[in-house]
């Protein structure tokens, strides 16, 4: 079944040329049933790859879902068209009063500075917390897991001795769970990240569980006990040349970087990429759509 985002969106001619079903918002407004209403907190500096990519794992639901993009207007992108921000793009301000049967927040590069030092903090805080009255379900992705961990839960954040930077399996610690249905028992996730959240804090909170756990890269995947929040770690929204560019752009600035781990056959960058996580990533956006906002959120978003 289709998303419904702008016409003019660039992610919107990327995904229809890969067949993907695109509603616009001319057709959407002649289909007389109630969208899901998603907001996509995008804080990622390659905007519109991010947003694509997230989008294309949202295609796959069972009904028609509308798409707002909200930036954080206390930071100023450096990467980020200005033009495409103020294009396609909403503030806090401007959302404040709306409700939404879901939310996305998306990784960040500021996880070596404090969650405080972040310049656009306060911002994201009042969103958070706006969200519980807002928001049905709210999905966090790596840097963006970790702000939410801390500070609706209060989980601290640990610096690697390492980039944690690759593709790593996971194994499931509570595979009953709808947010992992079809999935593999042992399951592949790029991860690219300097810290991690730890598996004692987050289970010796009453309120959070663990669903996934990888030997090499710690907690994968948890959520909260009343499905209220999810947090993935690492990124299964990553395209297949992602982790490559990461790794180039490194060796190009002269940035000490490893070569990404289980990424290239043999861990040979001059080869081709294999992909290992698509499906797997494709499930986790969907269950996640389907079993914990479609399926619970309430028809009238203003009994939330």
């Amino acid at each position: 079944m289709p998303i419904r985002i702008p016409d003019a969106l660039p992610a919107t001619s990327v995904l229809e040329g890969e067949n993907i079903f695109v509603m616009t918002e001319h057709r959407a407004i002649h289909q007389d049933i109630r969208p899901l209403r998603v907001l996509l907190v995008n804080l990622m500096p390659t905007t519109v790859v991010t947003e694509t990519q997230i989008m294309r794992k949202l295609s796959n639901t069972p009904l028609q879902v509308e798409i707002e993009l909200l930036r954080m207007a206390s930071h100023q992108a450096k990467n980020a068209s200005p033009a495409h921000l103020e294009t396609f793009y909403r503030t806090f301000d401007e959302v404040r009063d709306e409700r939404f049967d879901g939310m996305i927040i998306t990784g960040a590069p500021v996880e070596q500075l404090e969650f405080e030092e972040v310049d656009y903090w306060p911002e994201l805080v009042e969103l958070m917390d706006w969200s519980l009255e807002h928001v049905h379900s709210v999905l966090h992705v790596c840097w963006g897991a970790q702000a939410a961990l801390y500070h609706h839960y209060g989980v601290p954040k640990y610096p690697l001795p390492e980039k944690c930077f690759g593709v790593f399996p996971s194994r499931l610690l509570k595979p009953s769970s709808p947010l992992v249905r079809g999935f593999n028992d042992m399951s592949m996730m790029p991860h690219s990240r300097h810290t991690e959240m730890r598996f004692e804090d987050i289970v010796a909170n009453q309120n959070l569980e663990v669903i996934a756990f990888s030997d090499e890269c710690g907690v994968t995947i948890a959520k909260s006990t009343n499905s209220k929040h999810f947090f993935v770690f690492g990124h299964p929204e990553y395209d297949a040349d992602t982790l490559k560019r990461e790794y180039d752009r490194d060796v190009s600035r002269g940035l000490p970087i490893h070569v990404p781990l289980n990424y290239y056959p043999d861990d040979d960058p001059s080869r081709d990429p294999v992909v290992s996580w698509r499906a797997e990533g494709q499930l986790l956006y969907t269950n996640w759509l389907n079993y914990y906002v479609y399926q619970t959120t309430p028809y009238d978003l203003d009994t939330l």
